[in-house]
């Protein structure tokens, strides 16, 4: 895991599915681009077991 930048949808949704497969934690900034384009995608991951933890 490491700091990575979200710089349109899809390239989001993919270090969102690499955060979760990377041994550390990994940082996604600009995941409003994420979280517009893909509807309760947080819990829909949570309800797989995926740790993911959003901060303001």
């Amino acid at each position: 895991g490491s700091p990575v930048k979200a710089t349109d949808l899809r390239a989001g949704a993919a270090l969102v599915l690499a955060g979760l497969c990377a041994e550390n934690t990994t940082v996604i900034y600009n995941v409003e681009l994420i979280e517009r384009g893909y509807e309760n995608l947080v819990e829909k991951l949570k309800n797989l077991g995926a740790k993911i933890l959003i901060e303001e």
